[in-house]
C-alpha cells in the first residue's frame, strides 16, 4: 500500500471516528509504529489531523476543507436528496454550470437521465462521471489543478466559465452565515463562485442543513446573489423569513 493510499484510509477513518489510536492503525494497516505516527506528522501538518498521545483527533476548524474522496463520502444522504430536488429543476437541453464541489457531484450523478444538456464545470470528477454520455456537450473550463480536490482553479479557469452564460448554475459552499452569507476556505474557490453566480441566468445555492450558521475563511457574496436554496431539511423560520426578504426561494424534501 502506497503512504498516501494509507493516509487516505486513516483521514477517512478519522473522519468517521473522529480520533485513531497509532497501535490500532498500526496492526490495521500491518506497518509499524512508527510508520503510523509519521503518516499522523504529514496530516497535522496539512492541518486535518491534531496529534494526541497515542494517536490524533480530527481537526474540525471550518477553514479546513477535505480531499474531494473523503467529502464525497460525507453527508452522502443529504447530497442525494439535494441532488434530487436540484435534477427535477434542469430540463433536457438546458445550459448548466456546476462547480467542483462534491454537493455538485451528486447533482451530476444525478442527471445522467437527461438528454442534450451542456454542463460547463472545473470539476474533473464531474467531466469523468460524465464521460461517457452520447448527445450531451461537456465543456471543461481549463486552469490549474489543484491538489487533491480535481478541481480546475485560476485566472484561465475564471476567465473560461465567465465567457459563457447559462440557464442555471448550481454551486455549494463551506459555510452559509446570516451576516456574512456564503462562504468557504479558499479564495480560489470563491472567486469562481463568484463568477459561476454572475454567469448564469439562474444560480441555485446547494447547501445542506450543516453548513448553515457557520463561516469560513473567505466570503463569495451575500444571499441575495443566488435565486434560490436547496437543502436537505426545512430551514429554521428564521432562515426561512430571511430567504423571504431577499427575495430567494429555497427549496428542501417535503415530508
Amino acid at each position: 500500500m502506497l503512504a498516501l493510499e494509507r493516509r487516505n484510509l486513516i483521514l477517512e477513518k478519522l473522519q468517521d471516528e473522529k480520533k485513531v489510536v497509532v497501535s490500532e492503525l498500526s496492526q490495521l494497516y500491518g506497518v509499524s509504529e512508527e510508520t503510523i505516527r509519521r503518516d499522523l506528522e504529514k496530516l497535522e501538518q496539512e492541518g486535518f489531523a491534531t496529534k494526541s498521545y497515542g494517536g490524533a483527533v480530527l481537526n474540525e476548524n471550518v477553514g479546513i476543507d477535505m480531499p474531494l474522496n473523503i467529502r464525497s463520502k460525507k453527508n452522502v444522504v443529504a447530497k442525494q436528496k439535494m441532488a434530487e430536488i436540484a435534477a427535477s429543476l434542469i430540463h433536457d437541453g438546458d445550459h448548466i454550470m456546476l462547480d467542483a464541489s462534491s454537493t455538485d457531484l451528486f447533482i451530476a450523478k444525478a442527471i445522467k437521465s437527461k438528454q442534450r444538456l451542456t454542463v460547463i464545470t472545473n470539476s474533473i470528477e464531474i467531466i469523468l462521471e460524465l464521460s461517457e454520455l452520447s448527445g450531451w456537450n461537456i465543456v471543461s473550463t481549463g486552469g490549474n489543478l489543484k491538489e487533491g480536490y480535481l478541481a480546475l482553479l485560476g485566472p484561465r479557469a475564471e476567465e473560461s466559465m465567465a465567457s459563457y452564460y447559462a440557464d442555471k448554475a448550481f454551486v455549494s459552499c463551506k459555510g452559509l452565515n446570516y451576516e456574512h452569507g456564503i462562504m468557504d476556505s479558499l479564495e480560489l474557490f470563491t472567486s469562481i463562485k463568484r463568477t459561476i453566480m454572475a454567469s448564469a441566468s439562474k444560480c441555485y445555492l446547494v447547501v445542506d442543513s450543516t453548513k448553515f450558521d457557520k463561516t469560513a475563511f473567505t466570503r463569495a457574496g451575500g444571499i441575495e446573489q443566488v435565486a434560490a436554496v436547496i437543502t436537505d431539511e426545512k430551514p429554521s423560520d428564521r432562515w426561512l423569513e430571511l430567504f423571504r426578504r431577499k427575495g430567494v426561494e429555497c427549496y428542501y424534501p417535503k415530508s
